[in-house]
């Protein structure tokens, strides 16, 4: 599988493109925002590894930008610890964020998580489809459409609305449907899910601000209406 770095600490690209190559990925390496965008473009790598800090053109930028022409799993890296950071590389449409300093092993297990998330779908990969009035969730295809029209999904957010398609009219625990997504060592980060049902309700819902297909069940968790 190939992998985008784009990073401009020469050191830093040389740990994760020795570790990454020694793991079987192809790396390739963009130094900035723009170069990114582009390499996204004409190379479609299967994940990119994007650090927040860099000229001109900033990671949630640079991630804002690629959201516009393409789903690849981001793993966002950054020396930015606080919560409202993680949260601005969720918004901007990253899958998963890491901070620094992080061990390589830390760094391969996430990478493989977040390309798991995108080849297959776990326990529902061979599962029916899910019609909930206009949406339509084939989780074997792992195609969505509403009325017809396809939502292009990000593998998180497909997992995610996956996960609560599996179980349509029963509420999924915050912390369930986060282990599920994201992995065991999630269970506290309510505002990831906040984040992503927010994604998930502009891309399906008719009425964002009035949702008839993801629903809230407040400080519990959130289902997907009842199936048809």
């Amino acid at each position: 599988m190939k992998v985008l770095v784009v990073d401009d600490e020469p050191p830093l690209v040389r740990l994760l493109r020795l570790n990454l190559e020694a793991s079987g990925y192809e790396v390739l390496v963009a130094v900035d925002g723009a170069a990114a965008v582009e390499m996204v473009a004409r190379e479609q790598p299967d994940l990119v590894l994007l650090d927040v800090l860099m000229p001109a053109m900033d990671g949630f930028q640079t991630c804002r930008r690629i959201r516009e022409f393409s789903q690849v799993p981001i793993i966002m890296l950054t020396a930015k610890a606080r919560e409202q950071d993680k949260l601005a590389g969720f918004e901007a449409g990253a899958d998963d964020y890491l901070t620094k300093p992080f061990s390589v092993k830390e760094l391969l297990a996430r990478v493989k998580a977040v390309l798991r998330r995108g080849q297959s779908n776990g326990r529902n990969a061979c599962g029916p489809t899910v019609t909930v009035g206009d949406l339509s969730v084939d989780l074997s295809r792992r195609r969505v459409t509403v009325g017809g029209r396809e939502a292009r999904l990000t593998p998180t957010e497909f997992k995610l609305l996956s996960e609560l398609a599996a179980e349509a009219g029963k509420v999924l625990l915050h912390r369930d449907l986060l282990r599920r997504v994201w992995g065991p060592e999630y269970g506290d980060e309510v505002e990831y899910l906040r984040v992503y049902i927010s994604h998930l309700r502009r891309k399906i819902e008719p009425d964002p601000d009035c949702p008839k297909y993801l629903l809230t069940a407040p400080g519990v968790g959130y289902m997907l209406a009842s199936p048809d």
